[in-house]
C-alpha cells in the first residue's frame, strides 16, 4: 500500500486496539472504528497513579483528530505482561485525588516561596494555550 499523508494512513488500524492520549492528559484504551472522527468502541479511561492503574468503562468514544496527542496500537499478546497493578475504580480515583492534592500543595509552597523572594510566575489560566 502506497503512503498517504493525514489520517488516510490509519486506514490499516482499524478493528485494533489502540492506546490514544488526549491533550487534556487522559488517556483512552479502546477498538479504533472510524479516523474521519477517531471513534473508539469498547474504550476504558485508564488513570495511572504510581506503579497502580485502573480502568473507567467509556463505552463508544468519538474524539476529535485536534485533540490526540498520541496514537498507537496495542500489541495483545504482550498486554497483559505489565508491572503495573490494577485496582478497582474507587481506589485509583482516591489515588488520584491524593496526587493531585499532593501537586497543588507543592505548588503552593514553590509560589509562596517565589514571592518571599519578590517573584511570580503567570497563572496557567492567563496564559494562551497555543
Amino acid at each position: 500500500m502506497n503512503y498517504m499523508p493525514g489520517t488516510a494512513s490509519l486506514i490499516e488500524d482499524i478493528d485494533k486496539k489502540h492506546l490514544v492520549l488526549l491533550r487534556d492528559g487522559r488517556t483512552l484504551i479502546g477498538f479504533l472504528r472510524s479516523i474521519d472522527q477517531f471513534v473508539l468502541h469498547q474504550t476504558v479511561e485508564r488513570i495511572h497513579v504510581g506503579k497502580k492503574y485502573g480502568d473507567i468503562p467509556r463505552g463508544i468514544f468519538v474524539v476529535r483528530g485536534e485533540n490526540v496527542v498520541l496514537l498507537g496500537e496495542i500489541d495483545l499478546e504482550k498486554e497483559s505482561d505489565t508491572p503495573l497493578q490494577q485496582v478497582s475504580i474507587e481506589e485509583i480515583l482516591e489515588e488520584q485525588r491524593v496526587e493531585q492534592q499532593t501537586k497543588l500543595e507543592a505548588e503552593k509552597l514553590k509560589v509562596q516561596a517565589l514571592k518571599d523572594r519578590g517573584l511570580s510566575i503567570p497563572r496557567a489560566d492567563t496564559l494562551d494555550e497555543y
